[in-house]
């Protein structure tokens, strides 16, 4: 069982951060820092395997943090959290041993996926006693070449295509319940097409707060002329 420090400021996705963890088998939400001075203070107290830690925080940021980390040479893994235009806090954080980040806003499935595939890495890397060449590269890069001009298994080219009308018929910002009602197919399916979406930069995903003071997660369609999908479908 990996014990995880979340390290974030905002309440709202460090709820997030602590819900998405009870779902996932093997981790465990150990606690909660609202900065990295409170998160340093946290380590000297007790073992963490991993850390969810935020880029900006108020007073030292996630990177300063991530640097008196390994200054001190505490034994614990980071991903990071942080916005899209962020690259180069996202290479700093690399060269500092983070191994993984997650750009913000993500659903469930972005975090389930970082999650899954450091549990997979430090499995291979601790059960053998001897590493092939290929576990290792899959340990460390940990995700597969895919062909960019190919669909996700599981999409389909002309429902993507309804998806897409779908979406362009929308003004500002909308949900996965509004298009699977517009499509007519379940919110499961429908969110796999709106990821594709997101992932090939025509969507955005934004976080906001429900009429009871939940998150809800928003899309907005970033350009309805874009002919990206072309690649695609035919």
């Amino acid at each position: 069982m990996f014990n995880v420090l979340v390290v974030e400021d905002d309440p709202m996705v460090a709820q997030l951060h602590e819900h998405y963890l009870s779902q996932i088998s093997g981790f465990r939400f150990g606690g909660l820092a609202r900065n990295g001075a409170d998160a340093l203070k946290m380590l000297e107290k007790k073992n963490f395997d991993l850390i969810i830690l935020d880029v900006f925080m108020p007073g030292m940021d996630g990177l300063q943090f991530l640097a008196k980390v390994r200054e001190k040479g505490y034994d614990v893994d980071v991903i990071m959290v942080t916005a899209a235009n962020d690259n180069d806090k996202i290479k700093q954080g690399l060269r500092l041993g983070a191994v993984d980040y997650i750009i913000k806003p993500f659903e469930f499935e972005r975090f389930n996926l970082a999650l899954s595939n450091y549990q997979n890495r430090h499995r291979i890397v601790e059960d053998q006693n001897m590493l092939q060449q290929e576990q290792l590269d899959k340990a460390i890069i940990h995700q597969e070449k895919v062909n960019m001009t190919t669909l996700p298994k599981g999409l389909d080219k002309h429902t993507l295509m309804v998806v897409w009308e779908k979406i362009c018929s929308f003004e500002g910002m909308f949900s996965t319940e509004e298009v699977s009602t517009k499509v007519g197919i379940s919110r499961v399916s429908i969110r796999k097409y709106l990821e594709f979406l997101k992932d090939i930069g025509l969507l955005k995903l934004d976080l906001h707060r429900g009429s009871v003071g939940r998150p809800v997660y928003k899309y907005l369609c970033v350009d309805k002329k874009s002919d990206l999908l072309n690649v695609y479908t035919h």
